[in-house]
């Protein structure tokens, strides 16, 4: 086989092809299962290989639907959906497979290698979870809830593209776009009639927050903030559907909650551990916190709403540290910044790129090489841009896993870093904040920790078999370094006067860097005890609010107004993969502050810990429990002190 894939898909014969590789891989699981004296070599290999093939064929589909959405993307992925969630859901309820891999874990108990038990092992888990163990009839209940379960995850999501795609505040006085900065007031122009003037701001995210950070009209600012918290009304009838569902199912499987069944493959022991830890980073938070809003309310004569912070925020970070996001952009040109994150990864791992020449999905996407010792290990696939049809956010989706394949043959790594950074024109280039280049650098930590796997089984290579609440570790560690002023002078260049930026823009911006950061904290540690608490119990509509609210009266010092429904745009919990564990990015979190302050101390450019952080957890993949990773990195365990330290929160 190829040591790349070629990024096509022909999306009229999608389902087609999809149907039949499906009926293949069912007799071919048939014929596994006649064996009779069954391996890891003549049975497990075969059904993980399967497996990463079928992901790969139908991952371009997903990430197609995601970057460039139209009305034929959506319908092949929700004809797609039911009948890929069928297919996985029998698979993972075969009560023959799961018996084979019990028998298997068990005769070759002292033949397998660490990384083959531990894809027994995480299958063996994966079967119990999937209910393989059960009757018929629960077994086909389950499966009606998984495909609902897709179907309404998918639903939601397109609700959120297309109200935010639909929204669109236009201003015609100038005095309205007074502020704002010249390249945002480029990108929002437009003409009608060849002659009047207007802008255009929409939910789009780099058009959103440009006027939620520096326009000057609260009119304004609350007429967007509304729209944005107001997407997609019919979504709370979608959360009402997946809540009752996701309960069901967990009962059903001998859970007595959602948060229950999530944390069995997750590093947190229990519902009592997770609550306490995000409760204790509350109550240590919330001093510092009121301190904060107290200095933030002293900007503005009136009490200050949800829609005035990140506006008084730039006010006072401008007043506080003399600093002006905006004079940091021309700094930030988006291929300097990407050539500089590699030459960084290059000083700290020995890492190369080599841009690669083909034809993708969009005239501004790119793929490189990665090497690593001058040997190919990898391809990384690059979407920066903003654009209509493009989900929001930012994200890494991997595509192929390293692994030895049936026939011994080496497989290589790909992944996809998507983002929505500013759009570039002929005439103006794409100028990141340096909010974005903290989230490229975020994304990075994920994708290297993907491609840069030597595990040989595709199960646990790269992300594949990282518990949930450590797989931000990676990319939490990495965005660190967008701080550190040795990291910036590689990239941090003036793209019209090629002036390196200067010692004292630079000690700004670390000065700035846990500005507001125990009210920061205080946000994510809302959304994450109310998916947590969410999960625990069902819940209507109605009382959905309620527990939001409830946990805002203890979590949140500006109250929103009434008309937030924050909840239907909640799609990390409700349409991705966090559901009841969005309490991870602050789990993980505790892990990579650790490590980062370990590498700084020893020097970023000669840390062993760095080279060791490259050997166990890059190199490691899923191979084994993060928790033991960890214990190999720094030889204790992890110090949740330094997670308030990285915050710049007083102990």
């Amino acid at each position: 086989m190829p040591r790349f894939l070629e990024f096509k898909i022909d999306l009229e014969s999608f389902i087609e092809e999809l149907s039949q590789r499906l009926e293949e891989n069912t007799k071919k699981t048939e014929i596994l299962l006649e064996i009779k004296e069954k391996t890891y070599a003549n049975f497990v290999k075969p059904l993980e290989m399967m497996d990463e093939y079928l992901s790969q064929f139908f991952t371009p589909l997903t990430h197609i639907n995601s970057v460039n959405n139209s009305e034929l993307t959506q319908k092949v992925y929700t004809e797609f959906l039911p009948i890929i969630t069928e297919y996985s859901t029998k698979l993972s309820q075969n009560i023959d497979i799961y018996k084979a891999y019990k028998e298997i874990q068990t005769k070759e108990k002292n033949s397998l290698n660490d990384e083959q038990k531990r894809v027994v092992e995480l299958n063996i888990l994966n079967f119990e979870l999937s209910g393989a163990h059960l009757d018929d009839t629960t077994k086909e209940r389950l499966q009606e809830i998984n495909i609902k379960k897709s179907e309404l995850t998918n639903n939601f999501s397109q609700n959120l593209l297309d109200a935010t795609n639909a929204y669109e505040y236009i201003i015609t006085d100038e005095k309205d776009i007074e502020g704002l900065p010249e390249s945002d007031i480029e990108n929002a122009k437009f003409k009608v009639n060849g002659e009047v003037v207007k802008y255009k701001f929409t939910l789009q995210m780099p058009s959103y927050i440009a006027y939620m950070t520096y326009g000057k009209n609260r009119e304004i600012r609350e007429a967007l903030y509304k729209a944005y918290v107001t997407r997609a009304p019919e979504n709370a009838k979608i959360i009402d559907e997946l809540l009752a569902l996701k309960h069901e199912m967990s009962q059903l499987l001998g859970f007595p909650n959602y948060s229950a069944y999530s944390l069995a493959s997750k590093m947190a022991k229990d519902e009592k551990s997770v609550l306490e830890f995000l409760k204790t980073l509350v109550s240590k938070s919330k001093a510092q916190a009121k301190e904060e809003l107290k200095t933030l309310q002293k900007m503005s004569k009136e009490p200050l709403q949800s829609f005035d912070t990140a506006y008084y925020s730039e006010l006072l970070k401008r007043e506080q540290y003399d600093l002006d996001e905006e004079l940091y952009r021309p700094y930030f040109e988006q291929k300097s910044v990407v050539n500089g994150m590699f030459e960084f990864l290059n000083k700290l791992f020995g890492l190369s790129f080599k841009k690669v020449d083909e034809t993708l999905w969009d005239t501004k996407a790119s793929s490189y090489d990665l090497y690593l010792d001058n040997t190919l290990k990898a391809r990384l696939y690059l979407d920066l841009e903003s654009r209509k049809n493009k989900q929001g956010g930012a994200w890494m989706h991997n595509w192929q896993a390293h692994c030895m394949d049936e026939k011994e043959e080496e497989q290589l790594a790909s992944a996809f870093i998507v983002c929505n950074f500013p759009a570039s024109s002929k005439t103006t280039p794409s100028l990141l904040r340096h909010d974005d280049v903290v989230t490229l650098f975020h994304e990075m930590g994920h994708t290297i920790h993907h491609l840069l796997s030597k595990v040989n089984e595709s199960g646990v290579s790269g992300v594949n078999g990282v518990e949930w609440d450590a797989v931000e570790f990676p990319s939490q560690l990495l965005e660190n370094f967008a701080y550190e002023p040795d990291v910036l002078k590689l990239f941090a260049t003036h793209y019209q006067t090629k002036e390196i930026i200067s010692d004292e823009m630079i000690s700004k911006l670390v000065r700035s860097k846990n500005f507001l950061s125990a009210m920061g904290m205080l946000r994510q540690l809302e959304f994450s005890i109310f998916d947590f608490v969410l999960h625990t119990k069902l819940h209507n509509e109605e009382e959905v609010q309620n527990l939001l609210d409830s946990i805002r009266e203890e979590s949140s010092l500006i109250k929103p107004p009434e008309y937030n429904k924050f909840q239907n745009g909640f799609s990390h919990i409700f349409a991705g993969g966090y559901a009841a564990g969005y309490y991870s990015y602050k789990w993980a979190e505790v892990l990579s502050a650790d490590a980062f302050f370990s590498i700084v101390d020893e020097g970023i450019f000669n840390s062993q810990t760095a080279q060791k952080y490259l050997d166990i957890v890059l190199h490691g993949g899923g191979s084994k429990s993060m928790d033991v990773f960890f214990k190999e990195l720094l030889n204790r365990e992890p110090n949740p002190e330094n997670l308030l330290r990285l915050n710049g929160i007083e102990l």
